[in-house]
């Protein structure tokens, strides 16, 4: 595909990712992601973080054996490991793994031990960012689980977006749920969620990166405590 065949594809998935925010904006998220598998079939994917498995389920009640794209950063905890493969395990899902271009140990020859501490936005970009974005090369849209009650950077999330980053169209399908509704789901349908959401972790990201929220804090606080750092780049 030349230059000007890429502009125009981009272009008509732009229009159509901004009229179906719009339309779809009062839709359940099981109609969102419905639009979605109509519209790209296997050209559409889920991502999950492995907090819980709330869109995933979603998805495969509309598209069985839906894409259900896990990065794995070489720094997670291992009950995220745990629920990834739990998932992978009882759900009608085809899980697929990234992973980083290096290793953990070859990070650190390159760059340095604990560069999370050091430059923790290089070090989301190198282990979170670059990954996905060459794992979604072959995808036309992908989903999220964010929502808008999570933090205010994440407020005006659309249900269905333009990803302008990576040419995509973005799906967030529980932009409009709040927690006691992500709760009520799983309760009614058994969705796995991560241990640690039991122990005190409101958001889980890297281990090294995460701690427990502490009563009045907002569900986002544990994530990079202590720096201005609020997003790891992926929804940036």
């Amino acid at each position: 595909m030349n230059t000007a065949q890429e502009e125009r594809r981009s272009e008509k998935l732009r229009s159509l990712a901004e009229r179906a925010g719009r339309e779809l904006e009062d839709a359940s998220a099981l109609d969102i992601l419905g639009w979605a598998a109509d519209t790209f079939g296997r050209g559409f994917c889920v991502t999950s973080s492995m907090e819980d498995a709330v869109v995933a389920h979603l998805a495969s009640r509309v598209l069985k054996g839906v894409d259900v794209v896990f990065l794995d950063t070489g720094y997670h905890f291992p009950e995220t490991i745990g629920t990834r493969d739990a998932v992978e395990a009882v759900m009608d899902v085809n899980v697929i793994t990234l992973t980083p271009r290096r290793s953990v140990a070859e990070q650190d020859a390159e760059y340095g031990p604990k560069l999370h501490d050091r430059d923790p936005d290089l070090c989301c970009r190198l282990r979170k960012v670059l990954p996905l974005e060459e794992g979604l090369s072959n995808y036309r849209a992908w989903a999220t689980g964010l929502r808008r009650d999570e933090s205010p950077t994440r407020a005006n999330t659309p249900v269905v977006g333009w990803d302008e980053r990576r040419q995509k169209v973005k799906i967030a399908p529980i932009a409009r749920w709040s927690q006691d509704d992500v709760d009520a789901y799983v309760a009614e349908h058994g969705v796995l969620t991560n241990p640690l959401l039991m122990d005190g972790y409101t958001s889980i990201g890297c281990a090294p990166c995460t701690r427990r929220v502490l009563a009045g804090e907002d569900m986002r606080a544990g994530r990079w405590a202590g720096r201005a750092k609020t997003e790891c780049g992926l929804h940036e």
